[in-house]
């Protein structure tokens, strides 16, 4: 998934692309929030984002995953070729 978010840098405003693997997914209405984790300079970087905020500018999904759990905790104690998740096909 690649999330857009707006950051300001001293008077500027940019957008800035998170792009990773969702592992957990919050559904509370307006208090949703989800978490995407990435692999950057070889450490493991997990940011969370509210759903409904206004930095947020896009959430694009570039690909899905089968998986059978609905938190995917479990991908932070795995590195490399372990930490990959099978494509869905449907």
């Amino acid at each position: 998934m690649e999330v857009k978010v707006w950051v300001v840098e001293g008077s500027k405003k940019r957008l800035q692309a998170f792009e990773g693997v969702v592992i957990a997914i919050r559904n509370r209405g307006l208090h949703s929030a989800f978490t995407v984790r990435k692999i950057s300079n070889g450490e493991g970087v997990e940011r969370v984002f509210q759903t409904h905020s206004p930095v947020v500018d896009s959430i694009a999904v570039k690909r899905r995953g089968a998986v059978r759990k609905a938190k995917l905790y479990y991908l932070r104690e795995r590195t490399g070729k372990a930490a990959r998740i099978k494509e869905r096909l449907n």
